[in-house]
């Protein structure tokens, strides 16, 4: 069976056309993935949105879940795990806070920081949250068969270690150069 031409089918063949000695392949791979991204995050949102979160709040509520009983981190241990500044993850977690799907204690081992805890509304907010976006998840996958997605999935888990490796983002060409303007004629 053919596989209809996509939009980055169509933004390959234009570069083809207008740079032909480019070699393309990767544009394709990850321009797939970029547009895969664009697609399937709105479908999550609309998941998350359900039980009235976000994004980012899912995010911090299902790290809490999945750290185990007392479901409690240090506010170190959340924003490294989402890779967010401790900025960012104070005014995060303060509305968490607010509508209660948190809780702030002292830290006895350590008073310079207070521990995040899942609150009892957190927990079954963030249970059946999970659900729905496993579901979700699922679904949209569902086109594909139990062997195509064991595949991509391979691949992709290969892709992200090699992009997790400090040699690749130590590599010159993946660092922004910036390049001479081009010439006025």
């Amino acid at each position: 069976m053919s596989v209809p031409l996509d939009a980055v089918d169509r933004i390959q063949a234009q570069w083809q056309q207008e740079r032909p000695e480019l070699s393309l392949q990767a544009m394709g791979i990850l321009g797939r993935l970029r547009r895969c991204s664009v697609l399937y995050s709105p479908l999550l949102d609309n998941s998350f949105s359900k039980f009235g979160l976000t994004a980012w709040e899912f995010d911090v509520l299902a790290t809490l879940r999945r750290s185990g009983t007392p479901y409690t981190l240090t506010p170190t241990e959340l924003f490294s795990t989402l890779m967010v500044t401790s900025g960012t993850m104070t005014h995060r977690l303060k509305g968490l806070e607010t509508r209660t799907l948190i809780e702030r204690h002292d830290n006895q081992d350590d008073a310079r920081n207070r521990l995040v805890t899942l609150s009892l509304q957190g927990l079954s907010t963030i249970d059946a949250a999970m659900t729905v976006h496993v579901e979700t998840m699922e679904g949209i996958l569902s086109g594909l068969n139990p062997a195509d997605q064991e595949q991509l999935n391979r691949s992709l888990t290969q892709l992200l270690a090699l992009l997790e490796t400090p040699a690749v983002q130590s590599k010159p060409a993946l660092v922004s150069k910036p390049l001479a303007s081009p010439r006025k004629s």
